[in-house]
């Protein structure tokens, strides 16, 4: 799986990306961000407050309760400001 960073993500990780492979219990959007957290300690800082965490699944907004598979390409990134 490919899992994207944006923004200040990408700054505070210190990487645009980075293919992972989650155990089998991680099926969700929300698990992905809980098991990157559980496993990095600046993950677990920089997602903090998971509520400030968009995602998008293949291109595709989603909610952290959308399923996620094997080859997926997981984008994750604060939340935007148009202008």
């Amino acid at each position: 799986m490919k899992v994207l960073y944006f923004a200040w993500l990408r700054e505070r990780l210190n990487k645009g990306e980075e293919t992972v492979t989650p155990p089998a219990e991680v099926k969700t959007v929300g698990d992905l961000i809980a098991w990157l957290a559980a496993n990095d300690e600046a993950a677990d800082l920089a997602f903090a407050n998971r509520k400030l965490i968009k995602a998008a699944v293949n291109a595709r907004m989603v909610d952290h309760n959308a399923p996620i598979a094997a080859n997926d390409t997981v984008a994750l990134f604060p939340p935007m400001t148009g202008g």
